[in-house]
């Protein structure tokens, strides 16, 4: 039975987001994060896709990207993954399936939505409890909003893991809030430091 069409618009912004399969571990180790960080900075640069916001997680990722045409992001993600996982497969000298399926993509409004969407992803880490501040985690979008702070630095030189990578963030739509460090911590953190 053939694959339903993704449903994808010119101009569209999408939160995108796959998990490994069987919800396995798909980053081990600080390598493997920045090899995808450098693919991902390969794929905005190829397919001309804006990159609003993303999140590496253990065992899964989140994309918060925008294309100026809907074919420029399929064909991008296609390539994307696929170079990924074939990366990974010899790095670890594994066979199968690595991601649970089809990435998954959301249509995102380019509004008050679109903050809601990037502080969720931005949020991850904190919400999975492994980092107490976004700040703190180095393979999310948040810290390099905020290179004043130098927090995750990689070979001592200051900068973010996706700037290393030459991954450069779009700027938004809209504007984010002044206190947008404060604003990606969870309400449920945020009523803790009351």
């Amino acid at each position: 039975m053939p694959r339903v069409a993704r449903r994808l618009v010119d101009g569209g912004t999408y939160h995108i987001l796959n998990r490994g399969n069987g919800r396995q571990r798909v980053f081990h180790k600080d390598a493997d994060y920045a090899a995808f960080l450098g693919m991902l900075s390969q794929m905005v640069e190829r397919y001309s896709i804006d990159l609003y916001a993303y999140c590496l997680m253990p065992n899964h990722f989140h994309l918060v990207v925008k294309a100026g045409r809907a074919d420029d992001l399929s064909n991008g993600m296609r390539w994307f993954t696929t170079t990924h996982v074939r990366r990974y497969h010899m790095h670890y000298k594994t066979s199968g399936h690595l991601w649970q399926g089809r990435y998954k993509s959301f249509a995102v409004e380019d509004d008050d939505h679109l903050l809601t969407v990037v502080r969720y992803v931005e949020g991850n880490p904190v919400r999975a409890g492994l980092v107490k501040s976004a700040t703190s985690w180095i393979w999310s979008s948040h810290q390099g909003r905020f290179s004043s702070e130098n927090i995750g630095k990689i070979d001592g030189d200051g900068s973010s893991p996706g700037e290393e990578k030459g991954l450069q963030l779009a700027t938004l739509p809209i504007a984010l809030p002044a206190d947008w460090a404060m604003y990606v911590v969870s309400d449920a953190e945020l009523e803790k430091m009351k």
